[in-house]
Formats: C-alpha cells, sequence, structure tokens
C-alpha cells in the first residue's frame, strides 16, 4: 500500500517505510527528528515546474500532466518506490498544506499506474 502524509502529522506504525519526497526541507523540522527512510529529492518536482504551480488548485490538471512527464524519466527512484511497496507499506512525505493538490498525490497515483502497468 502506497499512502501520502505531511511530515508534520505524527507518524504511526503502519506507514512502513517513509520517503521525503519534496525538493526543499520542510519548513520547521529538524532533520534529526523526522523520522524516515530517505529524501528522495530527485523524484519531486523540478523548481519550474513547482514555481509555476504555486499550489494552485486551477493549474491542477496540467501540473499532474507535467509531473507525470517529469516522473517517466526518474526510472531509478520510481523503481526503489515500487520495490520498496513490493514488500511494504510505504508512506510519501511531504510538506505542502493543501492535503489534495500536492506532488505526493500525482506521484502516488504514478506509482500506482506503474504496478498496474508491471504485473
Amino acid at each position: 500500500m502506497i499512502k501520502t502524509k505531511r511530515v508534520y502529522d505524527p507518524q504511526e506504525p503502519e506507514d512502513g517505510a517513509r520517503f521525503l519526497i519534496d525538493r526543499l526541507w520542510p519548513r520547521g523540522i529538524k532533520k534529526d527528528a523526522l523520522n524516515f527512510n530517505a529524501w528522495l529529492k530527485d523524484i519531486a518536482p523540478s523548481n519550474q515546474l513547482r514555481i509555476w504551480f504555486g499550489h494552485k488548485p486551477e493549474k491542477w490538471d496540467e501540473f499532474r500532466k507535467r509531473y507525470f512527464t517529469e516522473l517517466d524519466s526518474r526510472t531509478e527512484a520510481v523503481r526503489l518506490l515500487i520495490e520498496s511497496a513490493s514488500h511494504n507499506n510505504v508512506t510519501l512525505l511531504y510538506s505542502a498544506k493543501d492535503k489534495s493538490h500536492n506532488n505526493a498525490i500525482v506521484l502516488k497515483e504514478y506509482l500506482e499506474k506503474q504496478v498496474c502497468v508491471c504485473r
């Protein structure tokens, strides 16, 4: 199972492997205070896409398309997450305030489509 969660939410046993998937370190969190398996900066949206999107819901559909295109070239990080999810729960950690319009939601959708294609 692949889940998404804000880095500010408490850790739970069912989180499984926890991956920070933001390009920037989350504000107000000390690096030694966040329990996570890896920080996958390279799987985050490019700086250009992140800035263009600006978490504006009206850009959501186009953001999804552009981020999917970027993810197509990030095979190593995608493979790592799919492999982890095949053995355990995986939680994608993000810092955005909007729980419905963020890169973790898109990445989760992308990964789930990849798993369906692989099976």
